[in-house]
């Protein structure tokens, strides 16, 4: 990886990789005259948009049927260069010469009319690089064809060589200074250009471009170091005890599972692994104490070379923020985020920790009493200790799932195709949007599996493209994902009449975004690239979640593929990504759609979680998939209530890992006395903050891989969390009386959040959203404000 990857994955112009998997969409053009009668005849069809999901043998007639109107091959995702794995390589050169020619026009401006163009040609540049990058490294990941995948890492490896070009080029960031600084340049700018501006700068200033030459050096050697040791931290996490050795009379209660990890078996019993699946479920059902105190203890003490690879990935990055000017890497990396400081964190995540203690003493000691009902040895019946929450958080939802006497068949109520149709009628009532499946061209997906979706929107026409990867098959990647392959941006007619000048023989339009979709209204000549998004799941697509299926095996096509409750609340989550970057559609690329802080970035999606346990919401669509039958609410309700119990103690380990993330990215690991000591620091965090008394034999830091990914910003999805349960409360009325289903307050949420994507900032949207002027400034007291909301989830709305 390049020795500039750590400083690009930050930086908008040099860098286009959405750290949140936040991705892509599109469209084609559509005229204002056509829009009557394009809703007309293409209205959504709601039976086919659940048919393509839920019936194999409905998806081949539509697909065959449409093959006949749209034979002609197409290149992946309809791009024009990509019918063959060496497109991607045409794609690059020919954007490698693009890029070239902005960069000539910003360092070559000098009048007061190309000054005031440079925040659009920058983000025109920014585009150009990401429109390849992104959709490069979406295939390179999924594309099962090996040649795709070789021919978009070159891609990818091109452009990254270009951009380091970039980085020890001072003169864009000079010539971007001196247009901030003309009162006359920023005069002609709108909004989004004024802040397009200033959030390059501010990447700039991270990319060492004004250090002296040995500086320089010493912060790409360091950048160097952080990108190596932060791959070997996450690929090398292992404990220093491997194995666990049960003995037959030590496996009383274990799930039958972690028979089936076992590395070794033996007469008097088993060897497990110490971390992992078989672990995790050891400590949840294992009913002797003692095995699961050392076990825990075994599976969160690493190993002596790990904590070391830690120790220099921290004083690396502690290093690198040193250079740039900032007291801490945190201070570094939080300086364009919606907490802006250090302080501010620590402010949300003490308030939040206050707000939770209650809860987490009541979570305790009702685990106390079943531990001093269950245990037969009175050694440890005196407190819980770290190694019991797990055990009997189960125990009690176990208990309370004997006490019901409603099995649990909710899944029969979620076919695939009857989610996405329910999706599709909710953002309707919400936005005034719905979904349209559309015929796929030969070539345009990476696999048959895969169904394109119209996102269509009141008097507007289609306004995205959802490509849906949705089902589960061999060696695809079992993780959700939401990708955006493109952005919106508004294309100026000076690069239409550029794109005819190169290529006279063929349509400029489909030539200025590569073939890809655009809107295009002849009325006011304004011409969008549209957003294309690829969403991803891993839904069983088998009917084993049917409940009447005993036999895991059998496969009937004509049934759909039923989803668990929580694939529902999943698919909510990555929908709210897709309908941030729908609805966020901007003039500027760096700030559409999830471009936007990144701590501010899930909102819309852990929102929309709320959005899935509303009885009015699961109205619109959860019926029997066989009877039609509606889902009873009271099984709903009944799941909520079990996942609510022991929430407070999971809560509190996110706030202790926040916390100890804040800890690694401050000053400590180049000011500590005595030297750096990662494990004094992780126990004096827990000492601090823990209800749970912290082993001190553990060095669990060891195994905390999203430090890489974070670097001071893992408390982003506890934020997250807590603004979308006051946003729920307030704007959505806790779903009361259908609140959940209403356009006035669908309309207020995207006016306020959602359709400026990053180009106001968070706070102002939310003190809009919100009606309170507290918020507007941010700082460390509206932060500690969030905090006080604390995370509750929402009481259970049985309205219907």
């Amino acid at each position: 990886m390049s020795a500039t990857t750590s400083i690009l994955t930050s930086y908008h112009v040099l860098a286009c990789l959405a750290p949140l998997g936040l991705r892509w969409f599109k469209v084609f053009i559509s005229n204002p005259s056509d829009r009557l009668a394009f809703a007309t005849l293409h209205k959504s069809d709601d039976a086919a948009l659940r048919n393509v999901f839920d019936s194999q043998p409905f998806w081949r007639d539509f697909k065959a049927s449409n093959h006949a109107g749209k034979s002609q091959a197409k290149g992946l995702f309809e791009n024009r260069y990509l019918t063959q794995p060496e497109g991607f390589i045409h794609l690059s050169q020919d954007t490698l010469s693009k890029c070239r020619r902005l960069v000539a026009a910003v360092v070559n401006s000098s009048t007061l009319h190309e000054r005031r163009l440079i925040p659009r040609l920058l983000d025109r540049l920014s585009d150009s690089l990401c429109r390849v990058l992104d959709m490069a490294d979406f295939v390179r990941a999924t594309h099962p064809d090996h040649a795709f995948q070789r021919a978009s890492t070159r891609a990818y490896e091109m452009l990254f060589e270009f951009m380091n070009v970039l980085n020890t080029t001072p003169d864009l960031k000079i010539q971007l200074e001196s247009a901030l600084a003309d009162p006359k340049v920023q005069a002609d700018w709108n909004n989004e250009e004024r802040v397009v501006a200033q959030i390059l700068l501010k990447d700039f200033s991270k990319s060492a471009i004004d250090l002296p030459e040995d500086q320089r050096k010493a912060f790409v050697g360091f950048s160097n170091q952080i990108s190596q040791l932060g791959s070997k931290f996450v690929k090398e996490m292992r404990p220093e005890k491997p194995t666990i050795f049960l003995s037959n009379k030590q496996l009383k209660g274990v799930d039958p599972m972690v028979l089936e990890y076992a590395s070794r078996k033996h007469l008097t019993g088993i060897s497990i692994p110490t971390i992992g699946p078989a672990a995790v479920t050891a400590l949840r059902s294992m009913e002797d104490e003692s095995v699961r105190r050392d076990l825990y203890i075994a599976g969160r003490t690493a190993r002596g070379e790990q904590l070391h690879t830690l120790h220099g990935l921290l004083q690396a990055r502690a290093k690198v923020s040193s250079l740039s000017g900032y007291g801490s890497y945190a201070e570094m990396n939080l300086s364009d985020k919606l907490a802006k400081t250090p302080l501010a964190v620590t402010s949300f995540l003490h308030a939040l920790s206050v707000d939770n203690r209650s809860r987490i003493r009541q979570e305790l000691d009702h685990f106390l009493v079943l531990k001093k009902f269950d245990s037969d040895d009175k050694e440890f019946t005196t407190q819980i200790e770290a190694w019991d929450t797990d055990f009997y958080r189960t125990l009690q939802a176990h208990k309370q799932r004997s006490t019901s006497r409603r099995p649990d068949f909710m899944s029969a109520y979620f076919s695939l195709g009857t989610v996405m149709q329910g999706l599709s009628i909710l953002f309707t009532r919400l936005y005034g949007v719905h979904f349209e499946p559309r015929p796929i061209a030969p070539g345009e997906t990476w696999n048959d599996d895969v169904r394109r979706l119209d996102v269509l929107a009141e008097g507007q026409g289609r306004i995205a493209v959802l490509y849906c990867d949705l089902f589960a098959r061999p060696g695809k990647s079992p993780n959700p994902a939401h990708f955006t392959l493109r952005c919106s941006r508004r294309i100026h007619p000076p690069e239409i009449e550029e794109a005819s000048a190169l290529h006279p023989d063929l349509d400029p339009f489909e030539v200025v975004n590569d073939g890809m979709a655009i809107s295009h209204d002849p009325a006011t000549n304004i011409t969008y690239q549209l957003p294309t998004i690829a969403l991803i799941c891993d839904f069983q697509n088998d009917n084993s979640n049917a409940p009447q299926n005993n036999d895991k095996s059998r496969y009937d096509p004509d049934e759909p593929a039923l989803l668990s409750f929580c694939d529902v609340q999943t698919l909510f989550h990555e929908m709210g990504h897709a309908i941030h970057s729908i609805l966020g559609r901007t003039a500027c690329q760096v700030v559409s759609g999830t471009r936007c802080a990144t701590d501010f970035a899930e909102l819309p999606s852990v929102l929309m979680e709320h959005f899935a346990t509303d009885p009015h919401v699961l109205s619109l669509f959860a019926r029997h998939w066989q009877t039609d039958a509606p889902l009873p609410y009271e099984m709903v309700a009944e799941r909520l209530a079990i996942e609510r119990k022991g929430q407070g103690i999971e809560t509190e380990h996110q706030i202790l890992l926040a916390m100890l993330d804040q800890a690694y990215h401050s000053d400590l690991p180049l000011s500590m006395p005595g030297g750096f000591d990662s494990t004094k620091v992780f126990h004096d965090v827990y000492d601090r903050y823990a209800s749970v008394k912290e082993p001190r034999a553990t060095s669990a830091q060891g195994f905390f891989g999203h430090l890489v990914e974070y670097g001071g910003t893992y408390y982003s999805y506890l934020l997250d969390r807590a603004i979308a349960g006051r946003v729920w409360q307030d704007v959505f009325d806790s779903g009361r009386n259908g609140a959940a289903v209403n356009r006035e307050r669908g309309q207020r949420f995207k006016d306020e959040v959602l359709r400026w994507g990053g180009s106001r900032d968070g706070w102002a949207c939310l003190a809009e959203l919100l009606k309170d002027e507290k918020l507007r400034d941010g700082g460390p007291e509206a932060m500690a404000e969030v905090g006080r909301w604390g995370i509750n989830d929402q009481d259970v709305n049985g309205e219907i």
